[in-house]
C-alpha cells in the first residue's frame, strides 16, 4: 500500500482539519482563562456568569460541529483503501468505535451537565464534589477518549488512511489540552473553592 496514494497532502482539506482540530480547544481556553481572570464574557451579558457559560457552551457546541464537518470532508476528499474484500471489517470496526466512543461522550455529558462539561467553572459554576461514577471510575478524561474514538470510527467507515493519522493527531491535541492546560487549571480553581470554603 503506497502512503502517499491514500494520504495526499496537497489537499487543502487535510490542513483545515490540522488546523481547525488544534484551534479548538486553544480558542475555548483562552477564553475560558480570560473569563475566570476578567470575567470577559459574563461582561458582555451584563455580568451574568450563568449566561456567559451557556454562551460559550453554545461556541464550544458549534465551533466542534464545524471542526467534525472539517475532518468527515478530508476524509472523503482522500482516496479510500475500501474494497468489496475490507468493507465488512471497515463497517465493523467502525460502528463498534462509534457504539463505545457515543457512550463514553453521552455518559460523561450525563454527569457533568451542560455547564459541567463546557467549562462552567471558569465562570464560577462548580460542582459539588468531584465526578467519580461511570464513565469517570474507567477513564480520566472519558469525553475526549471518547471523542477520539468517534473520529477513528468515522476514519474506519470511510476507509481513509488519512482520517486515521487526523485522529493521531486529534488524539495528541486531546492530550496537550486535558493534561497541561485544562487538568492543572481545573484542579487549580477546586483548590481556591476548598481554601475559602475553610477560611468561612
Amino acid at each position: 500500500m503506497s502512503f502517499s496514494r491514500y494520504v495526499d497532502l496537497s489537499k487543502a482539506s487535510f490542513w483545515e482539519s490540522v488546523a481547525v482540530t488544534a484551534l479548538a480547544p486553544t480558542i475555548w481556553n483562552i477564553v475560558a482563562r480570560k473569563e475566570y481572570k476578567d470575567q470577559t464574557v459574563s461582561k458582555v451579558f451584563g455580568g451574568n456568569r450563568t449566561l456567559g457559560a451557556y454562551a460559550m457552551a453554545a461556541w464550544i457546541f458549534g465551533f466542534s460541529t464545524y471542526r467534525d464537518m472539517v475532518f468527515k470532508n478530508a476524509c472523503d476528499d482522500q482516496v479510500s483503501v475500501m474494497n468489496d474484500g475490507n468493507r465488512s471489517l471497515l463497517q465493523v470496526i467502525g460502528y463498534s468505535l462509534l457504539s463505545v466512543g457515543t457512550v463514553f461522550v453521552g455518559s460523561s455529558f450525563a454527569r457533568l451537565g451542560i455547564t459541567g462539561t463546557f467549562l462552567g467553572d471558569y465562570f464560577g459554576i462548580l460542582m459539588d464534589e468531584m465526578v467519580t461514577g461511570f464513565p469517570f471510575n474507567v477513564l480520566s478524561h472519558p469525553m475526549y477518549v471518547g471523542a477520539t474514538m468517534n473520529f477513528l470510527g468515522l476514519a474506519s467507515l470511510s476507509g481513509s488512511v488519512a482520517g486515521a493519522l487526523l485522529t493521531a493527531w486529534v488524539g495528541i491535541v486531546y492530550y496537550i489540552s486535558s493534561t497541561f492546560y485544562e487538568g492543572p487549571f481545573t484542579a487549580m480553581i477546586y483548590e481556591e473553592k476548598a481554601k475559602k470554603e475553610k477560611q468561612q
